[in-house]
């Protein structure tokens, strides 16, 4: 099943659901479309029961290029009260569609290749698993042209690599590799070219499917949760869930398929 848009291609197999961002000529650059066709198709898979896991990856020669300045720097021009609140809220509207990869309960991996700039790390910081090809380059390159990153990695990148290396790098704007990214742990995967980066994609997301879906949307919210809010916090919001999880179908499928030495059949039920 497959459909488009000018700015991203959906495709979807079995379980699975490809977010190809669908704008080379511009080298994926982030516009106003980009942003509204991203809050749009997150909302839909967060609603579709038969998706189980979305894989991110680019369509052209690079990732993405980050935001769009030819294109949104109308909402940099004008001044006074007015203007300033009126930016603010359009900062706030940006930050959501990011934040809706990170609110989708099906887990998200981004599969990087050439250059994923700016907004582009954005994005890949609000994933729940990132990989990329070796030719791949990051970079918060806000802070090079005197913009403060504000869609999202100054708040989430330390919780992934650690604020000591988070903040040369944020402080910088400096380039960094896959192989340094692979090190720091900003990626987990490391793949010799694009071709071997969608196949272990492909592979990562279905082992990913295999499982009970509702067991992965839960551990995708109990993480963000424990996160956000510290351990005990965490483990009291555990037991909720799986007070509410545990009697399920799938868990009983779990159990069958132990005893009768099979692979189980989850429904998500």
């Amino acid at each position: 099943m497959m459909a488009e848009n000018d700015v991203f291609r959906v495709e979807k197999e079995d379980n699975i659901a490809w977010l190809i961002l669908n704008r080379p000529q511009k080298r994926n650059s982030m516009n106003v479309a980009f942003f509204e066709g991203l809050l749009k198709n997150f909302s839909a898979f967060d609603g579709d029961p038969d998706v189980r896991v979305v894989i991110i990856r680019a369509e052209g020669k690079s990732f993405t290029a980050g935001i769009d300045l030819t294109e949104m720097a109308s909402m940099l021009q004008g001044e006074g009260v007015r203007f300033r609140q009126e930016l603010k809220k359009n900062i706030l509207k940006l930050q959501d569609t990011m934040s809706a990869i990170e609110k989708c309960r099906k887990p998200v991996i981004a599969a990087v290749h050439s250059h994923c700039i700016g907004g582009g790390v954005d994005l890949l910081s609000a994933c729940d698993i990132r990989m990329a090809s070796r030719d791949a380059i990051f970079s918060i390159r806000e802070t090079r042209i005197a913009i403060i990153a504000d869609l999202g990695t100054l708040q989430r990148l330390p919780h992934i690599i650690g604020e000591g290396r988070f903040r040369e790098l944020a402080l910088t704007g400096r380039d960094f590799s896959a192989q340094e990214a692979l090190e720091m742990g900003f990626i987990t995967r490391l793949c010799e070219d694009r071709e071997s980066l969608y196949s272990e994609a492909r592979e990562l997301a279905e082992q990913i499917a295999g499982n009970s879906p509702i067991t992965v949307q839960g551990v995708k919210e109990v993480i963000n949760f424990s996160r956000d809010n510290g351990v005990y916090a965490g483990l009291e919001y555990v037991a909720q869930k799986n007070a509410c999880l545990l009697p399920s179908e799938d868990l009983m499928e779990a159990f069958r398929a132990f005893v009768e030495k099979r692979k189980p059949q989850f429904k998500g039920k």
